[in-house]
């Protein structure tokens, strides 16, 4: 009885070794091609998929035990392969929800910058009809009052960390997309997601502590270096991520203790 999954592998494999192109990446995508078709019609999270998986690792084995040498790599290809097919549906309903997040982010984002403007202009109002009144100490007393609601430091720090907390967020929605076989459109799009809200995070004095100078400076190398990495497909762009998200959360320890 023909078996359609062993097949496939099989054949595939066989192709990509005559071509010479039997490397992780492609036996990754054998794999995933495999998997998501034989998995199809299955539902999410049941038995069958399972087999399925165990199966199209134990072809992948079969097919290269005699290759000689450490095969480790290419086992793993052939997992992430599998991870990557039956999570596909999955992923594409996160991404749904994300942009609609996003949508409601930059919503509330208008609104709260509509609602400043109409403080703004309301405090403007009542600083320019006070300068008209005679008396000099009743125009201190509001001018004082009008200064401590315009941009409290607490506002500050809050807007500040909110960007952190963002950057920090984005980066780690990078990290799960590229573990769970994303495309490089979508990891690429969180690292932009992550750059700009860390620069909107960080102190601009020229005063800043030489301490948040250097960790800032490692966060931007090692979010090039990924970016760099995920354009060339290189495998060690999974490492250089984990290497941005410990960046950039000791980078967050730094800045936030320099504010105490």
């Amino acid at each position: 009885m023909s078996d359609p999954l062993k097949d496939k592998i099989t054949t595939d494999l066989q192709k990509a070794k005559e071509e010479g192109q039997l490397r992780a990446e492609r036996i990754r995508e054998i794999v995933r091609d495999a998997v998501q078709a034989s998995s199809s019609e299955l539902k999410e999270g049941s038995s069958e998929i399972r087999t399925v998986v165990k199966n199209a690792v134990s072809i992948v084995i079969d097919n290269l035990k005699d290759k000689g040498g450490e095969i480790k790599e290419e086992i793993t290809a052939s997992l992430e392969g599998a991870i990557d097919a039956i999570s596909r549906a999955r992923r594409q309903a996160i991404a749904k929800s994300h942009q609609e997040v996003k949508q409601l982010q930059a919503q509330i984002d208008s609104d709260e910058k509509e609602l400043q403007e109409q403080i703004d202009g309301v405090l403007a109002e009542v600083e320019k009809t006070e300068k008209e009144r005679p008396s000099s100490r009743t125009q201190q007393a509001v001018q004082s009052a009008i200064d401590g609601l315009k941009d409290t430091e607490e506002v500050a720090l809050m807007r500040k960390r909110y960007a952190q907390l963002q950057a920090q967020l984005a980066v780690l929605q990078a990290n799960l997309s590229a573990r769970y076989g994303e495309r490089y459109e979508e990891v690429k799009k969180y690292l932009d997601d992550a750059k700009t809200w860390y620069e909107q995070a960080q102190p601009q004095a020229e005063a800043t502590a030489d301490q948040v100078k250097q960790k800032r400076a490692e966060f931007e190398t090692k979010l090039g270096e990924a970016g760099t990495a995920l354009a060339k497909k290189e495998r060690q762009v999974k490492q250089l991520l984990r290497e941005l998200w410990k960046s950039i959360t000791d980078t967050d320890t730094d800045v936030s203790d320099t504010r105490r």
